[in-house]
């Protein structure tokens, strides 16, 4: 009986051979660029069936771990944050009001919770940086090369941080944070209300005036939600007169034993 994907307590025979193969891996060091052992080899080392090590390869190919070529055999690569940015950006063409809370919820904990760290960090030249990102937004010629340009203000602010875990999120979230960016503007806005919103920020920055940084980021981040509109409230619907419940006082009583058909 093949028992590649049987569940011995431990996982299937295929999720043990993947959590072996990321093991000898991390044991020999291996790096991208590096080879795996041959499919027999494999085999042999781990005492498995060969469909056994073919589906394992299979997920780790999924993961962005490993490149599996014929002739050439498995090849380590490092593409897990492609993967992950390919399923988050799957079908991020609707934007609603939840996710524009979830979105901007979490960039408000991030952006205003880092902001002593981007104080002590930024420089006069990291300042000129920001606003020269500012200025390219309001010259671009579309509000989705505006939107780009928006995006990089803020990742350059959090990359004062010098958090790369962050700047790995913000990458993964990238498609969904454009689109909201991108939702209710017009060059007007843009223009107008974007720019001063940032050049707020950046002269909070520049005085390292923590109240007035989160004040004006945290209202910068929730603008765009009046753009949503709100979900409607159904009423809850009133009880018929004419079909209210009796009182149990006023229902007649039922015998339990008639109605089953026993005797008394």
């Amino acid at each position: 009986m093949d028992d590649t994907f049987e569940d011995t307590g431990g996982g299937s025979a295929v999720d043990q051979v993947v959590a072996q193969i990321r093991a000898l891996i991390d044991s020999d060091g291996l790096t991208v660029g590096d080879k795996l052992p041959t499919e027999r080899e494999l085999c042999e080392r781990f005492a498995t069936s060969r469909n056994t090590v073919r589906e394992a390869m299979r997920m780790l190919k999924a993961y962005g771990i490993v490149d599996v070529r014929p002739k050439v055999g498995a090849t380590i690569i490092d593409e897990r944050m492609n993967r992950a940015f390919d399923i988050f950006s799957f079908n991020v063409a609707e934007i609603s009001r939840q996710t524009f809370d979830d979105i901007q919820g979490f960039r408000e904990l991030i952006e205003t919770g880092t902001a002593l760290a981007i104080f002590d960090a930024a420089t006069a030249e990291d300042i000129a940086e920001l606003r020269d990102l500012n200025r390219q937004m309001v010259q671009a010629r579309s509000v989705v090369e505006a939107s780009e340009f928006d995006f990089q203000f803020h990742i350059k602010l959090i990359s004062l941080t010098g958090n790369r875990s962050i700047l790995d999120v913000y990458g993964i979230m990238k498609p969904v944070i454009l689109r909201i960016m991108q939702h209710g503007k017009t060059r007007r806005i843009i223009e107008g209300e974007t720019y001063l919103e940032h050049e707020g920020v950046l002269k909070a920055v520049e005085t390292a005036d923590h109240l007035a940084y989160q004040y004006l980021m945290r209202t910068h981040l929730r603008k765009g939600l009046a753009t949503f509109p709100e979900a409607p409230d159904f009423p809850t619907a009133e009880p018929d007169e004419h079909h209210q419940r009796e009182p149990a006082a006023s229902r007649p009583r039922v015998d339990h034993f008639k109605c089953s058909g026993r005797r008394k």
